[in-house]
């Protein structure tokens, strides 16, 4: 899985370039008229006039095109990089909030769609409060941070990891059942474990819906209690919610 959030759709380093192509088409259309200003406008005047001076026109609309396309392709390139700042938490690297919400919403769907079961797990760091009083503030980034390499490292390419609050974190897993996304968590919390810095670890809620509307809220709302759980069974532990309210009466 590869740090940040893509840019939805068509990056715009390629749209703007196109656009300005097309746009470029209008300067041998404006040298044309340009110089037939006091002449009835006609196909055959038109094609005469390109004949009679092809070099000109040729360089006029390949320059033109040339320069609007490399213009388009910076300003494209810029737009994307603030797409991507928009969508993006800058301390880890991950999605933020609202990029995970917009997959949680597209994932959940699709997963009803096609009766596929779909994951959440609820992460959250604990102690980073502790951490911040104990060893300053750069310690609880290097803790961030290194929760989110765990969740990075753990999840698979198809996965979307986000950090949403201060210590919260989220990993959407499609096509994942119950047992798997367990094995999932545990893989991320084994992973936090393996760093070694003192006192950092992770508790974590798991829940699975399958092929039922509304699962957006029914999902987060399930992976929540079951960190809360894991929150009150003592933390750095697992634990996976079994709600009917996520499962179609006939999955």
């Amino acid at each position: 899985m590869t740090p940040g959030p893509p840019v939805r759709g068509w990056p715009r380093q390629l749209v703007y370039p196109a656009a300005a192509v097309v746009l470029a088409l209008g300067a041998p259309v404006g040298l044309m008229a340009v110089r037939l200003a006091d002449t009835p406008p006609s196909a055959a005047v038109a094609g005469d006039e390109v004949r009679r001076d092809r070099s000109t026109y040729a360089y006029v609309t390949l320059s033109t095109m040339v320069v609007f396309a490399l213009f388009g392709y910076v300003l494209g390139r810029q737009a994307d990089a603030l797409v991507r700042l928009s969508r993006t938490d800058s301390l880890t690297g991950l999605g933020n909030a609202r990029s995970f919400e917009e997959h949680l919403v597209q994932e959940t769907a699709r997963a009803a769609r096609y009766g596929e079961p779909v994951s959440l797990l609820a992460v959250d760091l604990d102690g980073l409060k502790k951490i911040n009083d104990a060893h300053g503030h750069r310690r609880g980034d290097a803790a961030l941070q290194a929760v989110a390499q765990a969740l990075q490292q753990g999840a698979r390419a198809s996965d979307v990891a986000a950090r949403i609050g201060g210590d919260e974190f989220v990993l959407l897993a499609p096509s994942t059942s119950s047992a798997a996304a367990t094995a999932l968590a545990e893989r991320v919390r084994a992973l936090v474990a393996a760093v070694g810095l003192d006192g950092l670890s992770v508790s974590v809620g798991v829940a699975t819906a399958q092929g039922t509307d509304g699962a957006p809220v029914l999902l987060r709302e399930a992976a929540d209690r079951a960190l809360y759980e894991a929150k009150q069974r003592g933390r750095d532990r697992i634990v996976t919610v079994r709600d009917p309210a996520l499962t179609a009466p006939d999955a």
